[in-house]
């Protein structure tokens, strides 16, 4: 009865959480019921508290997919800004082995500068960047052994082996920049959208989804075949704001969680606006506030 998939977001720029606490929040969201494990692919952030980082994040999906049975669980996106386009397919490839094909491989070109200057990466010429590491990675994932040869990525005879499951993990984009869109709606299972893009609310997913299914189809792709998803920022009382130094992300209005049959009923209309799955991104993000938003679950099930 639950009109569309609902999952969460572990924490990432909000405050340093130790792995035993993380695994206590892992194992509360498989076992509470909801659908989805999410973990941010980012480095270093600077925030008015003084600079952050969370965990890296292949590494904790690879822990997560140990310690759990049924989720799925991806990165929310991973950066392929940060990894040789061939090696982070072979983690990807990696995990969902771990976690017995319950991967979905999130995929961006990143935007954060700070922790590209800090840790040496490229910050020019993202989008051409990642539509070339994009090529090689869903290749290799769809179990191809890959010879190509770009300005910014070469390799020769790049294979996994052991080979990836039939067909490879799902592959999920997240971004709204045209050329990206371009180059991944023909191929993707999934397309995100981060809570900022598009206002957290449900008349702004259904307008932003519209827009993304048009472009899909301008690449001959079937939009129904792409499911729609969004991040949606949920505040519980004890809020005290996310701060990713993405200034977009101050300007949208969080769902009270404090009332689970709002929050519910504002996830109804997602799914009416032809959303898929939602990654709750949640203030603050404790086990606790997980073990409170199942009210919202209980609530959806019901039809």
């Amino acid at each position: 009865m639950r009109p569309l998939g609902v999952g969460i977001q572990l924490p990432e720029v909000e405050r340093v959480v130790p792995w035993p606490e993380l695994e206590t929040m892992v194992r509360e969201i498989e076992d509470l019921g909801f659908d989805s494990i999410w973990v941010g692919d980012h480095l270093l952030y600077d925030t008015p508290e003084g600079r952050r980082g969370p965990w890296e994040a292949w590494t904790q999906l690879a822990a997560i997919a140990a310690v759990t049975e049924r989720v799925t669980l991806g990165p929310l996106v991973a950066s392929t800004s940060f990894h040789a386009p061939a090696m982070l397919a072979k983690q990807a490839a990696t995990v969902d082995e771990i976690a017995g094909g319950r991967l979905v491989v999130g995929l961006g070109a990143g935007w954060n500068r700070i922790e590209y200057d800090a840790f040496g990466f490229p910050f020019d010429h993202r989008a051409s960047r990642f539509i070339e590491s994009f090529e090689v990675i869903r290749r290799m994932l769809a179990g191809e052994r890959v010879d190509f040869d770009g300005r910014y990525v070469t390799v020769q005879g790049a294979e996994l082996l052991p080979p990836p499951r039939p067909g490879g993990p799902p592959l999920m984009v997240g971004s709204i920049g045209p050329r990206v869109l371009d180059a991944t709606l023909g191929h993707v299972a999934m397309w995100n959208a981060w809570f900022s893009w598009y206002g957290n609310t449900a008349s702004g997913i259904g307008d932003l989804r519209r827009e993304v299914a048009a472009a899909a189809r301008r690449t001959g792709r079937d939009a129904e075949d792409i499911e729609y998803t969004a991040a949606v920022l949920v505040a519980l009382p004890g809020a005290v704001g996310r701060d990713s130094h993405d200034h977009d992300d101050h300007r949208v209005t969080p769902l009270a969680a404090d009332r689970p049959g709002a929050v519910a009923d504002e996830l109804r209309r997602f799914a009416e606006a032809g959303i898929g799955h939602v990654q709750l991104v949640v203030d603050p993000i404790t086990v606790e506030s997980i073990r409170r938003l199942s009210d919202v679950l209980v609530i959806l099930d019901r039809g």
